[in-house]
C-alpha cells in the first residue's frame, strides 16, 4: 500500500494538486495541516481516493488534530505536531504512538522533513509542500506497507514551475 504524507501547504492548492496528480497509483492520501481549504478542493476532484486530514495550528475550521488510522492491521498515528511539542522533541510523539498501539507516526509542524526509527516507532515528517526550513527544498513523504507488514518511508524532493 502507497500512502502519500504531505504537511504544511499552507494554501498552496496548486502544488498539493501536482503532488496528488503525479501520484494518482497511490492508495491513500494523508495531510498533516496547516492546509485545509486546499485539501478539501482536492480532495473533492478525486472522490475515488482514500483522504485523510489532521487540523493543524493554523487551520480555523472544524477538525480533529489527532487521528490513528489502521493499514494492512498496522495503526497510524497522524498529527500535526504543535500539540505534541514537536520542536523541542519527539518524546511526547513516540510515547502517545505507542500508547495507541501505533507503530507509525506521522508529524509535521517543523517544515522539516525526517524519518527514522525511534523505540521501534516508525517516524515520519514529510517537511513542507510550502515553506520548508534550513534551506531545504519542498518536500512530501510516502510510506509504504506491504503485504508482510514491511514499512519503508521515503522523502521526495520537489521542483515547482506551476503558476498560481
Amino acid at each position: 500500500m502507497k500512502i502519500i504524507v504531505v504537511s504544511d501547504t499552507h494554501k498552496e492548492y496548486h502544488k498539493l494538486k501536482a503532488i496528488v496528480d503525479a501520484n494518482l497509483d497511490a492508495d491513500a492520501f494523508i495531510h498533516l495541516g496547516d492546509g485545509e481549504h486546499e485539501f478539501h478542493d482536492v480532495r473533492n476532484l478525486y472522490p475515488q481516493k482514500s483522504f485523510l486530514f489532521v487540523k493543524g495550528n493554523c487551520d480555523y475550521g472544524e477538525g480533529k488534530t489527532v487521528r490513528i488510522a489502521t493499514v494492512k492491521g498496522i495503526k497510524i498515528l497522524c498529527v500535526h505536531g504543535h500539540e505534541h511539542d514537536v520542536h523541542h522533541s519527539l518524546d511526547l510523539l513516540v510515547s502517545t504512538a505507542k500508547q495507541n498501539d501505533c507503530k507509525i507516526a506521522l508529524y509535521g509542524h517543523t517544515h522539516l522533513y525526517r524519518t527514522e526509527l525511534i523505540g521501534g516507532v516508525y517516524v515520519m515528517n514529510p517537511g513542507s509542500v510550502d515553506s520548508p526550513r534550513d534551506k531545504r527544498p519542498p518536500s512530501y513523504g510516502i510510506l509504504t506497507i506491504d503485504d508482510n507488514g514491511g514499512i519503508s518511508m521515503n522523502i521526495v524532493a520537489l521542483k515547482f514551475n506551476a503558476q498560481k
